[in-house]
């Protein structure tokens, strides 16, 4: 078993940037670290974390700091009461003992009810409402993940695919539909009319390229109704009401 994973850690990783060269990571050479997006990489980070958590349960950890810790396989949150430096000070020194380091780029304190922080595709801490311009405690997707939704997006509707359009439809769908599955907490009014302009705006265009339609008649041939209804493309809806949020005292 063991060797089979060392041969998992060693294997070569060939990536492509953004010019289209080829670079290699990773080898018989490497001492650190798993390849990105290696299958070993998840079942290693459940194994160290696991360490960590049973660690932070078993020494009472949770009511020393006032703290709850939040975890997705190699990614947590801990939410401290006044005792953040104190929990990072202990996770420092625990993480050490088992032969790991924290990315210090991703690893800070934040005051949630004046900064905000990023996890797990959203960003929690302070918002300002709509309606009333109150500010809240509130959680909504993050920047990022708006922007790989974009990315996805222009991929699909590239104007240099030809496939059938019941074909794109289906893949479009798919990745908006996952989208909003996931992202369905919080206060998610803003982001999804910004999502819904973006895929309206990315159809649009698209269909006007494979339709040859001139870009003065564009507006009326594809408005948003014929968009949706006719080619049916997925509008993101909010699905339930939320409960209030909380206001930042």
């Amino acid at each position: 078993m063991l060797t089979l994973i060392k041969m998992w850690l060693k294997v070569a990783v060939v990536e492509e940037d953004a010019q289209g060269k080829q670079r290699v990571s990773g080898g018989k050479d490497s001492t650190r670290g798993t390849p990105q997006g290696g299958v070993i990489s998840p079942l290693l980070a459940n194994i160290y974390m696991h360490r960590y958590l049973r660690a932070w349960g078993e020494r009472g950890k949770g009511q020393q700091f006032r703290a709850k810790l939040v975890n997705y396989a190699d990614d947590f949150v801990i939410l401290s009461r006044g005792q953040a430096p104190a929990a990072l000070d202990w996770t420092r020194q625990v993480i050490g003992k088992i032969g790991l380091t924290l990315n210090e780029q991703k690893t800070c304190i934040r005051n949630a009810r004046r900064e905000p922080f990023t996890f797990l595709g959203y960003t929690f801490g302070p918002m300002t409402s709509k309606l009333n311009g109150r500010r809240y405690l509130g959680a909504a997707p993050a920047a990022k993940a708006i922007e790989r939704l974009r990315t996805r997006l222009r991929q699909i509707l590239h104007r240099g695919n030809v496939a059938p359009w019941a074909e794109v439809r289906k893949e479009l769908n798919r990745t908006l539909r996952g989208w909003e599955n996931y992202f369905s907490y919080g206060s998610v009014g803003r982001v999804y009319e910004a999502v819904n302009w973006i895929a309206l705006e990315r159809a649009r265009y698209f269909l006007r390229k494979r339709h040859r339609v001139s870009p003065q008649t564009m507006w009326r041939r594809f408005a948003a109704p014929v968009i949706y209804e006719h080619y049916g493309v997925h509008q993101l809806r909010r699905r339930q009401r939320m409960p209030p949020p909380r206001a930042v005292m």
